[in-house]
């Protein structure tokens, strides 16, 4: 017999808090599902933060039940106070409309929108919204005292919190009052800061509608080392290749905290459980190996097989193993710049290895800027022809930062 889906989240490491966990297993049980997880539509791309939901949509999906993937075209227009200090960036009503095409496509790589997933945008119903009529019909079952009793907002009342914010919460339970009547969604998902707001739409739809619904909520993840999931000293690991490319991507799962291997095999591949447990068992140097497994099938799932051979292949020539270099982030340059020669501060920051010439002085004065493989202790060190081979010139900065350059 199939392992229960409420059972494969738990087990992955996907579970924070539920509603009922007996009553949410019986309801996999019993058939198909329809679950959704919302994401505002606040830039261009998803990052690998927002990985967590979308595994375990995955994971629900493969089990044979029906996902709902929201962007939140009219909630990004209010801005959610969750886990901020401070009040979000308005955005105009159009970015955000952009914004939420860009998401549902990005989304679309991991679900089946031609098969079972549908995808909504809750602008369509939260923007059509008259608001006095919204009040008396949904604002009358909130409690205020209730809200300022939520952790989310509590946090915010010391720095100050708006009015539209706090209507935030309304309008993420109608979402899900919506959906329900809709479609019959009867589980939300969402990072474990949205614990309130979820749990205001099932108490909406058992006052309105008189049923009991559902709710879950995925740890907020951080790294063995404390930083946060989905983020780097040099910005964002965004899901889109045009923002970060597919070596990059790799290079951030590779590169993990040995401490966070386990956790986040089971966490961000489809890899069978057993499978992992052989993996998470390996020590020293071979736990290099359970690492490119990670960052395989991680880079696999969000780029495409052939994007994940081609890193792995990079990685590997980066590394001195051999393979081909075509896939690692590159510039070109003209060949007279070259020749004249290029001092190497200003080419680690032209081509983002760090954030200034500053920086990049600094890296090398303390021994973590290479050329060729080659560590560079000269702070006035300039790249020329004599640093060409195979016509390109392959740049490093500490251990995981690579980029090649290449001659027009």
């Amino acid at each position: 017999m199939d392992d229960n889906a409420y059972d494969i989240l738990a087990q992955r490491g996907f579970v924070a808090q539920v509603t009922d966990d007996q009553a949410l297993r019986e309801a996999f049980q019993a058939g198909p599902v329809t679950f959704y997880v919302g994401f505002d539509s606040t830039a261009t791309s998803l990052h690998a933060g927002s990985l967590v939901p979308i595994m375990a949509m995955m994971h629900l999906q493969r089990a044979g039940h029906r996902p709902i993937g929201l962007v939140g075209g009219g909630t990004t227009m209010v801005g959610d106070p969750s886990g901020k200090t401070e009040m979000r960036q308005m955005l105009s009503e159009e970015k955000i409309r952009g914004y939420g095409d860009r998401i549902h496509a990005q989304l679309g790589r991991y679900l089946d929108f031609d098969g079972p997933a549908i995808p909504v945008n809750n602008a369509d119903w939260l923007l059509a919204l008259n608001y006095v009529p919204f009040l008396r019909d949904i604002g009358v079952h909130f409690s205020v005292n209730r809200m300022l009793a939520a952790e989310a907002y509590k946090q915010r009342l010391e720095r100050g919190l708006s009015f539209i914010e706090f209507n935030y919460q309304l309008l993420q339970a109608y979402d899900y009052l919506t959906l329900y009547r809709k479609y019959g969604c009867t589980l939300q998902m969402g990072g474990d800061d949205q614990w309130g707001n979820i749990l205001a739409g099932v108490d909406l739809i058992r006052r309105v509608e008189g049923t009991a619904v559902h709710a879950l909520t995925f740890p907020l993840l951080t790294t063995a080392s404390g930083a946060k999931m989905g983020k780097t000293a040099s910005g964002a690991v965004w899901l889109d290749g045009d923002l970060l490319s597919p070596y990059e991507f790799y290079q951030y799962w590779i590169n993990c905290d040995d401490r966070d291997v386990e956790r986040f095999l089971k966490l961000f591949t489809l890899l069978p459980l057993d499978e992992i447990a052989r993996l998470a068992v390996l020590q020293g140097a071979e736990i290099r190996s359970a690492k490119q497994v990670l960052a395989f099938e991680a880079t696999r799932i969000s780029h495409g097989k052939q994007a994940a051979e081609e890193a792995q292949a990079a990685s590997k020539a980066a590394f001195g193993s051999g393979g081909d270099i075509d896939a690692m982030p590159t510039t070109t340059v003209a060949a007279a710049q070259i020749e004249q020669g290029i001092p190497l501060t200003t080419v680690l920051a032209n081509v983002g290895l760090t954030k200034s010439r500053g920086e990049a002085r600094r890296a090398i004065q303390q021994g973590g800027a290479y050329v060729n493989d080659v560590r560079v202790t000269e702070v006035q060190y300039v790249l020329s022809a004599d640093d060409l081979i195979e016509g390109g010139v392959t740049l490093r900065v500490g251990k995981k930062r690579y980029h090649r350059l290449v001659m027009d």
